[in-house]
């Protein structure tokens, strides 16, 4: 198996383009590769996040799949564990134990991901809320998540 030196992020089928902006912006600067698995709900070229204000384009890997069956391929081949980010998963994030091949999975603004992507994940992570509530923003989700993959496998940035 390959040596990783971070967990990566990937988004599937991105409905909202400021959150996939914002989650670009967070693996800028933290140093970490996304995968973006289309369809997107708008555009997804290095064009439109251009014209978005991204400037920090230039500073993330981002590796496009024009499908969960082609990143899965992509993710199998590298021998990397998918970890995904669902309300419906029973261990909380800050408990289990993150590995630097990871990639974390976050879903659908508004539909989360399908049965068959909930199949495919080798693991499921939640995030702990108060009861009554649905789930929290998905850039915020993978924020905390990322955050604490990083801290884990000692992957954090530099000062």
């Amino acid at each position: 198996m390959a040596k990783f030196e971070r967990p990566a992020l990937a988004v599937y089928q991105p409905d909202i383009a400021q959150n996939l902006g914002t989650m670009m912006r967070m693996c800028a600067c933290l140093g970490v590769e996304v995968a973006i698995i289309e369809p997107a709900a708008f555009p997804v070229s290095d064009r439109a996040f251009r014209r978005a204000g991204l400037d920090y384009l230039d500073r993330v890997t981002i590796t496009r799949h024009v499908s969960f069956e082609t990143f899965q391929h992509w993710r199998v081949e590298k021998g990397r564990r998918l970890v995904l980010l669902t309300t419906k998963a029973s261990e909380r994030y800050e408990r289990f134990a993150f590995d630097a091949g990871d990639i974390l999975m976050v879903g659908r603004e508004s539909a989360g991901v399908p049965e068959v992507v909930h199949a495919a994940a080798d693991a499921r992570v939640r995030v702990p809320m108060l009861p009554g509530l649905r789930s929290l923003n998905v850039a915020v989700c993978a924020g905390m998540v990322l955050g604490e993959a990083l801290r884990q496998t000692a992957a954090l940035p530099d000062d």
